[in-house]
């Protein structure tokens, strides 16, 4: 069984000894919600872990996509104006994610600097379209992705459901994802094998975006504005459930999934901790530790497997 599904079932056994309540239907489709948005970003950003590399964009990529889905919908918030939205959010993370990789792949220039940059050009466009204030969403049709029920739990998190499927998939059993893990494992082997190095970094990077995009969207249908702080705080808990979910930071390990279980293992904690009345400076300070072991579990392994 792998470690992130046990340390999910360990916290959620533990939490709900504390609190009965944390079992309660109510709760879990609380969590399935709240959950939604970060699996997005952390199958996103999966890809990229996965490669070797690290995409710090995402806050100003979920900014920036964010202003474009608000301002989309300030001219049309009914069904068309929701699909555009979508569509307009989807791509504007796909644009910043190639820019991003052909900056990495063409110029060599690393990805946390060229991401770092990006983060901010992106966060500079957004306050710009915004004129630093922020865009009121009534629209209906973008919101039922957040409202409308089914089975329990939002629309929202069946489509997600069906993206993770979809990426895991593609991370498993398509010619794309075996190159990325393959870069992410060994580049220099990968490149004496013939395989695109450059054009599936930069391809990475953009499927990344559109993960954000799509975030961004969601984001702010469930918020029901467009401002350039809707992205504050997630690129930590992105990188941290990525990493806890057992992807290597060095990459050529872990997997969509991992992923997902990182997610929840955060969602979970964070919201067992809210139950059990944790100061949120203290949340904080225990995904702070988490993160670390993390790391440090997953160097430990890469050490092992050079010495044997």
């Amino acid at each position: 069984m792998a470690p992130p599904l046990i340390a999910l079932i360990v916290a959620t056994i533990a939490i709900s000894l504390y609190n009965p309540s944390f079992l309660s239907a109510a709760n879990l489709g609380r969590v399935a919600s709240i959950s939604a948005i970060p699996v997005l970003l952390a199958v996103g950003a999966t890809f990229v872990i996965i490669m070797g590399s690290i995409d710090l964009s995402v806050q100003g990529v979920i900014a920036l996509s964010a202003a474009i889905t608000a301002m989309v919908l300030r001219v049309d918030d009914g069904a068309l104006g929701s699909v555009l939205a979508l569509g307009a959010a989807v791509v504007t993370g796909i644009a910043t994610g190639a820019v991003s990789g052909l900056l990495h792949t063409l110029l060599r220039i690393p990805s946390f600097m060229v991401t770092l940059g990006m983060w901010f050009v992106s966060a500079g466009l957004a306050t710009l379209l915004l004129g630093g204030g922020t865009i009121a969403v009534r629209s209906a049709d973008l919101r039922v992705l957040i409202l409308q029920r089914v089975f329990g739990l939002p629309l929202s998190v069946w489509l997600v459901l069906a993206i993770v499927a979809f990426a895991a998939l593609m991370q498993a059993r398509s010619r794309f994802g075996r190159y990325v893990v393959a870069i992410g494992g060994n580049e220099e082997i990968a490149k004496l094998s013939g395989l695109p190095i450059r054009r599936t970094r930069a391809a990475v990077f953009a499927i990344a975006g559109g993960f954000y995009g799509l975030a961004a969207a969601l984001s702010v249908a469930q918020l029901g504005q467009g401002n350039v702080d809707i992205g504050d705080g997630r690129l930590f808990t992105t990188i941290t459930a990525v990493v806890l979910g057992g992807t290597s930071l060095t990459g050529g390990r872990g997997g969509v999934l991992n992923s997902v279980l990182g997610v929840l293992l955060v969602t979970v904690l964070g919201n067992g901790m809210i139950l059990m009345g944790v100061p949120p400076y203290l949340q904080q300070a225990v995904l702070g530790v988490l993160i670390i072991l993390a790391v440090a579990s997953s160097t430990a392994r890469i050490r092992e497997g050079v010495y044997k």
